[in-house]
């Protein structure tokens, strides 16, 4: 059986599995070795976006002498091509497009939380680094994985482990974008071209947090770093050459225009506001609110600092601060409770609504409940009381529908800045494989310039005075360091240049091959065995 294909191994537990792979495939095929059969794990074309399960296939016995001797030569002959490929970006997640709100609370990580679950990520056999993106929309993992195949199936079962959802059922939901897909997917989510709500600003300060939670992170490395601050420059850009923000509609505004469509218009200057929560998106609904027109509302909170800035910040408009003790009797007084708090489980459940007094058939004669927290701060059993309806995130939807035809011109023209964004975050990424050729042919140079310094200060007898040592040896490090410049010129590349790029690394070949500065050793073969060893400590 003749095999045109790379070749490597890899470490899973304690046993070794032999990787066969068609690096020059668009549907690319690996395939693993075990005793007589292989497994051949398919991967779609990557504009699907998605991969396939896999197939079996039966191969030649092993002592068919010709088959065992091909897989030899490919053995020695390819080994080298396949470990110096680089790891995958990949991003694994859950969005308002592709799962309700009842799976995606279960799979949300609080801020807080977020340097925990990149050390476990990163725990994982095949993650070098992570970035958690948990929002009231989406809860997305960005991983460097050493192994495609392996790193989606590790993250996927600790999704899996953290939020009690059968993998089954988490694969009906995901979706799963590698490399250039998953680089232009985070750049149209702080561009606000995948929200919800088109254009919307709130995500890009999110995705700043992200960078600013990162940091000092072990795990939060230089390829995951680089990659949510270019997402951060293409967002900034997007917004300044496109204003596809101009108009827009945020999460918060979505949830007051979703109230105000719901209660009867001659009643929507009257009806009774409650706000429960005073962080970023409560501060952002009472803001909406006092543009519609309320100029008087209840704000519960945890404490009153926050509502104090706010009642300070938005003068002639009554906010009435509460404590979260009092929030169920504020609740049974007002017509309207919206919900934005942290809470991990529900505020309210239909236990406490049923005994609530009616609302006032001049405001609808319904008690609404605007819930646009994840995890939900309003049980769904709050939808069996009669006199309740309750809305969330999923629900916002009717509102956004209305603006955006004209958002979705301005769309068109932010995916052109995209696309050039993308193409030099590749590059830059690119010019990042030249960065351990540097290292090593300086160290190289180094050792040189040491072995003759010290045959040169031998020679000279001991007497030397240290004038003269030093004067010979910054001679030496000059003559290095002169003899050097041309080739790391030539090594270094700002990635703003397919072609120079392309020289780049042509020259780092070049120089590997001349001085000899490949390692013998497979680096993925290293990488993997010492993640196990750290794991098994």
């Amino acid at each position: 059986m003749a095999f045109s294909t790379g070749f490597a191994t890899a470490f899973a537990g304690s046993k070794v599995e032999t990787l066969l792979f068609n690096p020059g495939s668009s549907s690319s095929s690996c395939s693993f070795l075990r005793g007589q059969q292989i497994r051949v794990l398919c991967k779609s074309n990557r504009n699907e976006k998605r991969f396939q399960r896999g197939v079996r296939c039966e191969v030649a016995s092993p002592s068919d002498a010709s088959t065992v001797s091909a897989l030899e030569q490919l053995k020695t002959s390819a080994l080298d091509r396949y470990t110096k490929e680089r790891s995958s970006i990949v991003v694994i997640g859950l969005s308002v497009h592709t799962a309700p709100v009842e799976m995606r609370e279960k799979l949300a990580i609080p801020e807080a939380e977020w340097p925990r679950a990149i050390g476990e990520l990163c725990n994982l056999n095949h993650i070098e680094e992570a970035a958690v993106l948990s929002t009231c929309n989406r809860m997305e993992i960005y991983v460097v994985a050493l192994s495609q195949h392996r790193g989606v199936k590790e993250v996927t079962e600790w999704m899996s482990k953290t939020s009690g959802i059968p993998v089954s059922e988490l694969c009906q939901h995901r979706f799963l974008l590698c490399n250039k897909d998953a680089t232009q997917h985070l750049f149209e989510v702080s561009a606000g071209l995948d929200s919800l709500v088109l254009g919307e600003g709130q995500i890009l300060a999110q995705v700043k947090q992200v960078v600013k939670v990162g940091q000092g992170v072990v795990g939060f490395g230089r390829n995951i770093s680089g990659l949510f601050k270019h997402a951060i420059t293409v967002g900034k850009r997007v917004r300044a050459e496109t204003n596809i923000a101009a108009g827009a509609v945020s999460v918060s505004s979505a949830a007051v225009e979703l109230a105000l469509m719901k209660l009867p218009e001659s009643s929507r200057a009257t009806a009774r506001m409650l706000v429960i929560g005073a962080g970023k998106m409560g501060k952002l609904v009472i803001k909406h609110l006092v543009a519609k027109g309320c100029n008087k509302m209840v704000v519960v909170n945890r404490s009153e600092e926050k509502v104090a800035a706010i009642r300070e910040e938005m003068k002639g408009v009554e906010i009435i601060y509460k404590p979260l003790t009092e929030m169920l009797t504020c609740a049974a007084e007002a017509d309207v409770v919206f919900t934005s708090t942290a809470s991990e489980t529900p505020l309210f459940f239909k236990e406490n609504v049923k005994d609530f007094p009616p609302v006032d058939p001049a405001v609808g004669g319904l008690r609404l409940f605007i819930d646009i927290s994840v995890p939900r701060n309003v049980g769904s059993c709050v939808e069996d009381v009669e006199s309740a309806r309750v809305y969330n995130v999923d629900d916002l939807k009717e509102v956004v529908a209305a603006n955006k035809e004209d958002r979705l011109r301005k769309a068109m023209e932010a995916q052109a800045i995209i696309g050039e964004e993308s193409k030099q975050f590749e590059a830059w990424r690119d010019s990042l494989e030249t960065v351990p050729t540097i290292k090593k042919l300086r160290a190289y140079a180094e050792r040189i310039r040491m072995a003759e310094l010290e045959k040169c200060l031998s020679k000279m007898g001991d007497d030397i005075s240290k004038k003269s040592r030093r004067a010979v040896d910054d001679l030496s490090r000059g003559i290095v360091n002169k003899l050097l410049h041309g080739p790391m010129q030539h090594l270094r590349c700002d990635g703003s240049d397919s072609r120079t790029l392309d020289e780049t690394l042509e020259n780092m070949h070049a120089l590997n091959r001349m001085f000899g500065l490949e390692t013998d050793t497979s680096l993925l073969e290293q990488k993997i065995r010492a993640k196990i060893e750290q794991n098994q400590k």
